[in-house]
């Protein structure tokens, strides 16, 4: 806690950190699906970036660690302006393209423990 005027602010905790593994096998999957998807609307080569943010990734890996050991994965979504501000927005137009992607990654990875 800190002492602001005659006030005290508390601070909640930052989400925990979270560490891309770049060899992942949900990585690899998750590529090779969006890859596929790309070349049907005739683009490029997905792009894998690391950016500074907070993610749930590194909560939800955290608790599960405890539980599971570590957990095999990866973040992606549509296009977000103004995170986590009062003008949060999403581009309504790139959310199915990540629909599809989403259903498209579960199936191959089912397909795998199957």
């Amino acid at each position: 806690a800190e002492t602001m005027g005659k006030g005290t602010v508390e601070l909640p905790p930052a989400y925990p950190g979270w560490q891309p593994n770049p060899k992942s096998p949900v990585l690899e999957t998750t590529k090779r699906e969006l890859a596929e998807m790309l070349a049907q609307d005739g683009g490029g080569e997905p792009k894998v970036l690391a950016i500074h943010a907070g993610l749930e990734c590194g909560l939800i890996g955290e608790k599960c660690e405890k539980v599971t050991g570590p957990l095999d994965m990866v973040s992606f979504g549509p296009t977000i302006t103004g995170a986590h501000s009062p003008d949060e927005a999403v581009e309504v137009a790139t959310v199915p393209k990540f629909y599809e992607l989403t259903k498209r990654v579960l199936s191959r990875l089912a397909e795998k423990r199957a």
